[in-house]
């Protein structure tokens, strides 16, 4: 795998020679072939439902998928590798559309791989006026273009199983049970109690991290010197605390023990996670029957909640980026259109998927209407999350963000199973750390 800070690199000494794709690009013939870059369904699911359902794609265009997973930074690879290569490219294999995460999007901001969203894509700013700020500001560069759009915003809180509130805090009732959760010693003495019921407070290691992560006050890079912010000190020693007196289930997020924690058998009290997190993940990993109804008696289906928590965070978002070199802008402002700035569409996916859209008069409406997410017993969760979506700050947010968090996690693992001292695993965390970027220091 190439290090990170390569193929920044190399993205940014290539990037002149798009550059002149990027002005004349809205110029070109629309073309017959439609590349989009992405590594999972979500998005691609969002597509067909919510725009090729309607009818929007043209009849003589096919849309073509190219789906890399993201692990071991496949995605990234062949994403860069295809951008390298996209000026000479042949018109039906050229990148049209891309996604990019949170973690890594400010690596293509500053790039002329990216479209302008306003100059080139044609977007205007009575388009995007409902658009939550955090999300525009992240994919603004360093000349202020906009060069990314989202359909979704990403508040968190935490979604927690009914039944295991009821029998140890006497009540399933968000207000209710936030009021036990609404600080993090609050949090640690229910932790307390639900391991004294046979219950894991969290699945694993992992769990908590995003909301420490996201309430950082400083970036984790300043004049190239690696920084802690103290609140990763706090998921350090918390973690720590949590795996020693038996409160998490020592799984890793993402793996089958994390998931197989929230099936009907299954032990965790709650995982912490925004809209996405609820419909593309959770919901799925209840299920007894993968492939069965999306309903109460499947599994722990329908047994779950969702409150504010400790803390107020948000976790990830995807966003659509215009790849420079395409001959499908129109389709791109069609789809970035629909799917980020329409309001109808914005309230549709919300109503069907349960996610947190990137539309703050739609939320406002779903919020306040007859919205019940099944999956969380009838509660209409979005309303909890209008505030928090309107005080995202990712100020503090550096090109950096997904190797030290994955660098940090993977180090920690060893000091959390007792393999070494905590000392160690911060030395072990600065020496992966400089191996990757090679231009930081401790």
């Amino acid at each position: 795998m190439k290090k990170m800070v390569t193929a920044l690199a190399v993205l940014a000494a290539s990037a002149c020679m798009l550059t002149s794709c990027a002005g004349k690009a809205s110029k070109k013939a629309q073309g017959k072939v439609f590349n989009i870059y992405c590594w999972n369904e979500e998005f691609q699911s969002r597509f067909k439902d919510f725009f090729e359902a309607a009818g929007k794609v043209p009849a003589d265009v096919k849309v073509n998928w190219i789906i890399t997973p993201n692990q071991g930074n496949a995605y990234q690879n062949k994403l860069d590798e295809a951008l390298l290569q996209q000026e000479n490219a042949a018109a039906d294999d050229k990148v049209d559309l891309f996604l990019v995460e949170a973690d890594y999007a400010l690596k293509y901001v500053d790039t002329a791989y990216t479209l302008d969203v306003k100059k080139d894509i044609g977007l205007t700013d009575a388009d995007l006026a409902n658009q939550y700020k955090y999300t525009q500001d992240i994919m603004t560069d360093s000349k202020k273009v906009l060069k990314g759009v989202s359909w979704q915003a990403c508040p968190g809180g935490f979604i927690y199983r009914r039944s295991f509130a009821k029998a140890v805090l006497g009540t399933d009732d968000p207000a209710q049970v936030q009021a036990y959760l609404s600080d993090w010693d609050k949090f640690d003495a229910v932790a307390a109690q639900m391991k004294a019921h046979g219950y894991f407070m969290l699945s694993g290691f992992d769990d908590a991290f995003r909301v420490f992560s996201d309430n950082v006050k400083s970036p984790w890079v300043t004049d190239n010197k690696i920084n802690v912010d103290p609140s990763i000190k706090h998921w350090v020693a918390q973690t720590k605390t949590y795996t020693d007196k038996g409160y998490n289930n020592k799984a890793n997020l993402w793996s089958a023990e994390s998931g197989n924690g929230a099936k009907k058998n299954g032990k965790v009290f709650g995982y912490f996670g925004p809209g996405w997190f609820i419909d593309f993940c959770l919901a799925g990993w209840t299920k007894d029957d993968p492939d069965g109804p999306n309903a109460v008696g499947n599994g722990s289906f329908g047994d779950w909640a969702f409150c504010k928590g400790p803390q107020g965070f948000s976790w990830g978002g995807t966003w659509i980026c215009g790849a420079a070199g395409s001959d499908n802008t129109q389709l791109i402002h069609d789809i970035m259109y629909t799917m980020t700035c329409d309001k109808a569409t914005m309230t549709a996916i919300s109503e069907k998927t349960g996610d947190f859209t990137n539309n703050e008069a739609a939320m406002t409406e779903v919020a306040a209407g007859s919205y019940k997410s099944d999956f969380l017993g009838g509660q209409n969760h979005l309303a909890l999350l209008l505030d928090s979506a309107k005080s995202i700050d990712k100020s503090s947010m550096s090109a950096y963000d997904q190797g030290m968090a994955e660098k940090l996690q993977a180090a920690m693992a060893d000091y959390y199973n007792g393999k070494v001292d905590e000392t160690t695993a911060w030395n072990n965390f600065y020496t992966s750390v400089l191996e990757l970027y090679p231009n930081l220091s401790k």
